[in-house]
């Protein structure tokens, strides 16, 4: 479910869409010098990663869901660990999660874009050991 072959390898792991062996960014999501930048080719496959100009500019509606899903479950487990906030206190712990794991949630919202128009080669993945 999470080995080589599955979207969610690729995603979390920020892998190159068809081989997944490259690296899909540049550097480390939270390399604030290069946050979030998609290199041009796969240095394994060679894959071109822009199909056109502005093609990212997609995932940042990838990029508003993923931000929801993590103010919900940020919401979820502080109602779990039964921490007693107001509401101002909650919104803060959410907007401060937010903040910490903006760089994160935009790396892994253009790997989330890719990976709806490049799908995984075993081929590929094969030949380029």
């Amino acid at each position: 479910m999470f080995g080589k072959g599955s979207k969610l390898y690729s995603i979390l792991l920020l892998r190159c869409p068809r081989c997944h062996e490259g690296a899909f960014l540049r550097s480390h999501p939270y390399d604030l010098g290069n946050m979030n930048r998609v290199r041009e080719t796969c240095p394994n496959c060679q894959l071109k990663y822009r199909i056109e100009p502005s093609f990212y500019y997609g995932s940042m509606y990838v990029s508003y869901a993923v931000g929801v899903a993590v103010a919900i479950a940020v919401y979820v487990l502080i109602l779990l660990s039964g921490v007693q906030l107001g509401a101002g206190g909650i919104f803060g712990v959410i907007v401060a999660a937010l903040v910490l794991l903006m760089p994160w949630i935009g790396a892994v919202s253009k790997s989330i874009w890719a990976n709806f128009f490049f799908k995984f080669d075993p081929e590929v993945a094969r030949n380029n050991k």
